[in-house]
């Protein structure tokens, strides 16, 4: 184990010097001082950042209601939300909105900020607001059961939205506070309910501090808006007048083009990133392990439709065979830690049941495995050392992750060893990530690894994620296994409607979910995913990290980071000349 981590760090320095060789050998670099080849190349060096890690593939559309597949930065730099959530204080920022509170048990009120425009002129009143929360009552709509609890979203005058409930739910409103894009109703009106849902949208008008400058197969470029309000409003100007987001098609040609002081920020998993920070040619967060913030938990999503992941015991069986140790020292050298048998975030500690993960909780245990297969009738019929399903059928299984995601390739075939070490026949296969979204939210998959939920202001936001119902026929952003227990849907929201400074209600709701959750084993936990953050100080410099006098916001531009943390960091930059 300790040799293959070496191995993936000496590949890992290999391919940064011998970039940095090619760069200083006279050879035609690949974008020499201006930044990677491509139509962002010509921009000033000196005025564009250059990021990557948010996109492996052409960007698909510009639609921020697509939020599982829309370019990085439609919602964050173009659209804006009502709220920022600040995951190092734990409390809502107002952005859009000046302020917002509770006016009785089932009404909040938001008060907008005056002077707030949209990239073409119009100001942004109320009723855009309403409108776009409206957006939700389309029941294909990705946020539609907003509207099982939610009774009307309206505009009381010009800067005042009024929102009334069936049911206050404390923390999923919170949520949505900083989650939810606000878009032009004098634009999106006319749209088609197809449109509006799923249309490319590639020309969008925003309030944001950027706007769309160009696109291409492999990267976006946004432009910042010298006309943003936030300038005035909020003192606040990103850095950067260009961002050019470059799709990148291998962590090896990540690493290469940052020796070559070709990318600023890489917020993609690097191998070897630690012996990078160490030897000082990129910063992270941290100079030592863990070196990144922790962000997500990475599961394993069986298809709960199908045979035989519909079955619990099942299930069961494949959490125990799984090396997560394996995973974090030999894929990740330490990166990462051991996700906890219910995956809640190190944040999120203190809401895990622990007596009840020392009766329900599983640990990797093979002998253990084997016993919950046969004990719920998995046999090897055949003598091959591999069980067969109950009624003898053939019983193989294909885990997919993306292609290009070196790590979770690697974690993905350890989960497979682990498999089949139990007598589970698991190969792996590799799509590419558009694809292999696509099948995901149609639930044409057998096992995927998945990390769609991020940190946020509430556990509810990971157990939403886990127990959603109705499931859609295209499920696009949670509950991707398709599991079904209304019991488990209906204590989530209860936990919503708990008011957040009621710690102890939330726990006596979450320990509920947990017994369900370690019983039926709907996702397993893996690891803890990191904030992957590795910058390089040629151009910009004072990235955050937990040096005395540095910022503390999250170093990345991923979906969702925007609004907790990412969009501050770029205000905070400074030239490095």
């Amino acid at each position: 184990m300790g040799t293959r981590t070496r191995v993936r760090i000496t590949v890992a320095l290999t391919v940064f010097g011998l970039a940095a060789t090619a760069c200083t050998g006279g050879g035609s670099s690949a974008g020499g001082p201006t930044g990677p080849s491509g139509r962002g190349s010509s921009l000033p060096r000196n005025e564009t950042l250059y990021t990557t890690g948010t996109q492996w593939g052409p960007p698909a559309n510009y639609n921020p209601l697509r939020n599982w597949d829309h370019a990085t930065g439609t919602k964050g730099l173009v659209y804006e939300t009502l709220f920022h959530f600040d995951p190092d204080e734990g409390e809502l920022k107002p952005w859009l909105a000046e302020s917002g509170s509770w006016t009785d048990g089932r009404t909040y009120d938001v008060k907008l900020r005056p002077g707030i425009t949209w990239a073409d002129g119009k100001p942004l009143t109320a009723q855009d607001v309403a409108y776009s929360y409206g957006i939700g009552k389309i029941e294909a709509s990705a946020f539609h059961s907003l509207w099982s609890w939610l009774s009307d979203a309206k505009a009381v005058d010009a800067t005042t939205v009024r929102f009334t409930f069936k049911e206050a739910r404390y923390q999923e409103w919170d949520y949505t506070l900083f989650g939810q894009p606000i878009v032009p109703e004098h634009i999106w009106k006319a749209r088609t309910e197809e449109d509006i849902l799923n249309g490319v949208n590639d020309k969008p008008v925003g309030t944001g501090a950027y706007k769309l400058r160009s696109k291409s197969q492999d990267r976006v470029v946004w432009e910042r808006r010298e006309d943003w309000w936030g300038t005035k409003t909020l003192g606040m100007t990103p850095a950067p007048r260009y961002i050019v987001d470059v799709s990148n098609p291998s962590n090896e040609v990540v690493i290469g083009q940052l020796g070559q002081g070709q990318l600023d920020l890489s917020n993609n998993f690097l191998p070897g990133a630690s012996s990078l920070i160490k030897s000082k040619k990129v910063v992270s967060y941290y100079d030592e392990a863990p070196y990144m913030l922790s962000a997500n938990t990475a599961w394993l999503v069986p298809n709960t439709t199908k045979k035989p992941m519909d079955d619990a015991a099942f299930r069961r069986a494949l959490a125990a065979s799984v090396d997560t140790g394996k995973i974090v020292k030999g894929v990740y050298g330490d990166l990462v830690k051991p996700a906890s048998p219910t995956g809640l975030l190190p944040q999120w500690e203190q809401f895990d049941d622990k007596a009840l993960i020392a009766e329900k909780g599983f640990r990797h245990d093979v002998a253990a495995a084997r016993k919950e297969l046969a004990d719920a009738g998995y046999r090897d019929r055949n003598g091959d050392g591999l069980v067969e399903n109950k009624d003898g059928s053939t019983l193989a299984l294909k885990l997919a992750v993306p292609s290009g995601w070196t790590d979770w390739m690697e974690a993905a075939k350890v989960v497979a060893e682990g498999a089949k070490a139990a007598g589970i026949k698991v190969t792996t296969e590799f799509p590419d990530q558009n694809a292999l979204n696509e099948q995901r939210g149609k639930g044409d998959f057998d096992l995927v690894v998945n990390n769609e939920r991020q940190l946020s202001n509430t556990p509810w936001t990971y157990y939403e994620y886990m127990f959603q119902m109705p499931v859609q026929k295209q499920q696009n952003t949670v509950n991707f296994g398709r599991y079904e227990n209304e019991e488990a849907w209906k204590l989530v929201q209860e936990l919503g409607g708990v008011k957040t400074d009621d710690t102890a209600g939330m726990k006596s709701v979450i320990s509920r979910i947990q017994d369900i959750q370690l019983t039926e084993m709907p996702i397993i936990p893996l690891w803890y995913n990191g904030l992957w953050s590795q910058s390089t100080t040629g151009t910009w410099k004072n990235w955050p990290s937990d040096a005395a006098g540095a910022p503390r916001s999250a170093p990345a531009l991923w979906r969702n980071w925007l609004e907790m943390g990412g969009f501050e960091t770029l205000t905070q930059l400074k030239p490095a000349k």
